[in-house]
Order: C-alpha cells, then sequence, then structure tokens
C-alpha cells in the first residue's frame, strides 16, 4: 500500500515514520527544502524518544521517503494525509489555508481515486471545505474522478509518540463511504491486529473528538490547579487530595497533578479553537473559558511564591531554572510556562539562568541571549537566590543536595511540580515551597 503525508512537522513525521514501520510505503512531502534534505540525511527536526533510529532504519529499506514534491507522490497513491500546521488567528481559531492549499494541488493533479485525510487538528467543517476544494479543482479540469475525505485525528503524547501510535488507545476515523471506511481498515490493519480498537464514526463526530479530548484534559489540569491554590489557602495537602479523588475510577488519577500550568501545541491551541467556534455558531463555552483564565493565571504562581518571599524586591537576584519544554521528553517550547516566568523575572530586574536536557536549542530561538544558558542543572546555582523547578525531567527527580546547598546563595527552592518531598528538603537545610501546600 502507498500512501502520501503532507507535512513534516511533528505529527506528519512521526505519522509516516510509523506507518513504514509497520511496511506501508511512505512518502512524507514538504515545501521546506532544507528539512527535507536533512531528513534526506537522517537529521530529525524535533526531539521524540525513538524517532531518529525509526527514521533512518526505514529510509534505509526504502520504505520511508522524502520529497518536496506532492504531485509527483500522487502516482499509484491510495491515501493523502493532510498534516501541516493550523497556527491559531488571532481571534483563536485554527487558520486552515495550508489545509486548503493542499486539497487544491492534490484537485489540480490527481488522476484516480484517492482518500483524502484530514490529519491535523481542525475544527469541525473542515473536511467539507477540503472535499468543496477538491471538487471545485476537478471542476475546473472538466474531470470526473472519484474521491473520498475523511478525519482521523491524532492523539499522540509528545515524548510518548511512538508507542501511542504503534500502541494505540484507540483509533478515531470519520468517514462518509463504505469505500473510504474500506481503505482506512486495510490502512490500520497491522494495528488492529493486537486488539487496538478503530472507532468508525461520521466526519463531524471525528473532528469534535479531538477538540473535546483535549479540551477535557486541560480540563482537569486546571481544576486541579485551582484546588492547589485552594488548599494552600485553606491549610490542606493538594497531594493527599489529589490521591483521595485520582482513587474514584471516575475519576482516575491521570492529568490532576498540580503544576504551574499546561503547554505545548495542542492544549492552548486546541482550547482556544473550540472556544472560537462555538462562538462563531452563537454559543459560549463557559467551562473553558475559566479552563483557559486558570491556566494563564497558574504559569504565574511560582513568580508570585518567590516575590512575595523577598518582599517584590527581586531586583539583582539570581534565578536558577531547571526545565524548559513545557513537558519533559520533548524540546517543545510552544506555550511553555517557563517563557512567561523569565519573562517576568527579566522584567523585575532578575539575573536568569536556565538548563534543560534537550530544549536550550529552541530556547535560544526565543529568548536570545536575555539569560544565562548553563552546561547543566548544577551551574544554574551557582550563587543563585533560589532554585526553581519547572519542567520535571527525569535527571531532576534526585539531585545532590550537599553540591546544591554549597552553591547556592542561599538554600531556597520553588518545587513547580512537588517531585520533592518536604520533610527531605527541610531536613536537608532547605527551605522548599511547592504547589498546594500551605507554607506555615
Amino acid at each position: 500500500m502507498k500512501i502520501s503525508i503532507v507535512g513534516t512537522g511533528y505529527v506528519g513525521l512521526v505519522t509516516g515514520t510509523c506507518f513504514s514501520e509497520v511496511g506501508i510505503d511512505v512518502t512524507c512531502v514538504d515545501i521546506d527544502v532544507k528539512k527535507i534534505e536533512n531528513l534526506k540525511n537522517g537529521i530529525i527536526p524535533i526531539y521524540e524518544p525513538g524517532l531518529e533510529e525509526m527514521v533512518v532504519r526505514n529510509v534505509e529499506k526504502g520504505r520511508l521517503h522524502f520529497s518536496t514534491q506532492l504531485v509527483n507522490s500522487l502516482d499509484g497513491c491510495e491515501v493523502v494525509f493532510i498534516a501541516v500546521g493550523t497556527p491559531p488567528d488571532e481571534d483563536g481559531s485554527a487558520d486552515l489555508k495550508y489545509v486548503l492549499d493542499v486539497a487544491r494541488t492534490v484537485g489540480k493533479h490527481m488522476n484516480e481515486y484517492l482518500l483524502v485525510v484530514t490529519k491535523s487538528t481542525v475544527p469541525v467543517g473542515t473536511a467539507k471545505k477540503v472535499k468543496d476544494a477538491l471538487q471545485s479543482e476537478l471542476n475546473n479540469r472538466g474531470v470526473n474522478i472519484p474521491f473520498d475525505v475523511a478525519s482521523n485525528p491524532e492523539f499522540l503524547k509528545e515524548g510518548n509518540a511512538i508507542d501511542d501510535f504503534l500502541k494505540p488507545d484507540r483509533i478515531v476515523v470519520g468517514v462518509e463511504s463504505e469505500r473510504g471506511e474500506s481503505t482506512m481498515k486495510k490502512l490500520y490493519k497491522p494495528f488492529t491486529l493486537n486488539g487496538h480498537p478503530v472507532i468508525f464514526m461520521d466526519v463531524p463526530s471525528a473532528e469534535m473528538t479531538k477538540y473535546a479530548a483535549n479540551s477535557m484534559l486541560a480540563t482537569k489540569i486546571s481544576f486541579m490547579n485551582d484546588i492547589a491554590n485552594l488548599c494552600e489557602i485553606i491549610g490542606a495537602d493538594v497531594n493527599m487530595v489529589r490521591r483521595g479523588i485520582g482513587s474514584d475510577s471516575r475519576i482516575g488519577n491521570k492529568f490532576i497533578y498540580p503544576g504551574v500550568g499546561y503547554g505545548g501545541s495542542c492544549f492552548p491551541k486546541d482550547v482556544k479553537a473550540l472556544i472560537k467556534s462555538a462562538e462563531d455558531y452563537g454559543y459560549n463555552l463557559r467551562v473553558l473559558r475559566a479552563v483557559e483564565d486558570v491556566n494563564d493565571d497558574q504559569k504565574s504562581v511560582l513568580f508570585n511564591k518567590v516575590s512575595k518571599y523577598f518582599n517584590g524586591d527581586l531586583k539583582g537576584k539570581s534565578i536558577g531554572i531547571w526545565g524548559l519544554s513545557f513537558k519533559p521528553e520533548t524540546d517543545d517550547m510552544r506555550e511553555a510556562p517557563s517563557l512567561v516566568l523569565i519573562e517576568k523575572f527579566l522584567n523585575a530586574g532578575c539575573v536568569v539562568k536556565v538548563y534543560d536536557p534537550v530544549a536550550m536549542h529552541e530556547t535560544k530561538h526565543k529568548l536570545g541571549d536575555t539569560v544565562e544558558y548553563c552546561n547543566d542543572e548544577y551551574e544554574t546555582l551557582i550563587d543563585a537566590d533560589c532554585m526553581l523547578l519547572v519542567t520535571e525531567w527525569k535527571q531532576f527527580r534526585m539531585p545532590n543536595l550537599n553540591v546544591m546547598k554549597k552553591l547556592m546563595k542561599r538554600p531556597l527552592i520553588f518545587d513547580g511540580r512537588n517531585i520533592y518531598d518536604v520533610n527531605d528538603m527541610e531536613a536537608a537545610g532547605f527551605e522548599y515551597f511547592c504547589i498546594g501546600i500551605k507554607k506555615v
């Protein structure tokens, strides 16, 4: 089976590589010439555990190809996935320009039946726009070539994307014809052999499922952060509360860890897009507006704690920050809480020293030379007035407390992910603040 994936960003590259891993002939297409040349040479544009090795292996086996020419990849192709970016407009809506550009290109050059599948996260109604764009180009050519449009939203977690694709919780597919459904069943057969379910539904429902899923997870995060803030005020321990509610099977223990807010390429963008979509239909998603407000406030929670500790006098203070990416196992800095924190500390006149195992390069693209980039986490602590744990990388879980104490100007830690034990920290001579536990 031969397929094409248009867009070699996070979703497109992971999707194409994983399909090639099960024996499908895949061509990944992108207009970025340098990116395509790099991929042909095994240079991966993103950090994702296991991806580089899988790309190299399948290129060598002749199952995975990279090209800048979509037209050349259509010959003999059965399925075209659209996995290009859908950046948010100023009003929060998803910009479909690139999605529709791909649809028009396919319509101009296709010569036999094709199933065109939206893999990008797109609002309800996008598949209809893709279908209209395709049909318009075919009409302009004066040809009658059959095609179908489907929706196949991705549910990949950055840092665990390979396993998520190869061993999915579920595969959601929106189709409008028996032929489209049959083609998608054929494509996903290698995955369903191990019992992973494919859930077929109508196209609008599939488009909505993606937004609803991410918005529900974002809601759980903001809810728990709101509860954590209240726990600090009334003297409850949010870690105990989390264990208490997480044991309820109706709630579950995932996405109820308090912290410094969610970020990344999905949750912020998708929550905004769903709110805007509802607005377009005259409906106000009040819960999601609150989710967004809580998250925006939560990104400042560590700054507020530090400012309170120093009675608002932060000028000249040295701040050591551990972790920059929005979550571990990725170099993604999009909407990262660390960026909000760093901006606030810089505006307050602080010296900010940072370290992240993989996201330093991406951070430099965003912050330039406004912060000091360190070679490891301990270098950030030299003469530091305090340390902030922002991203819970595994290597930060068991630090050498004696070394930290010797390096720092004062032994003061603000833990934005609650990964340390307050008793252990205080026994080691540190002043320790975290999320959702009142400091007496």
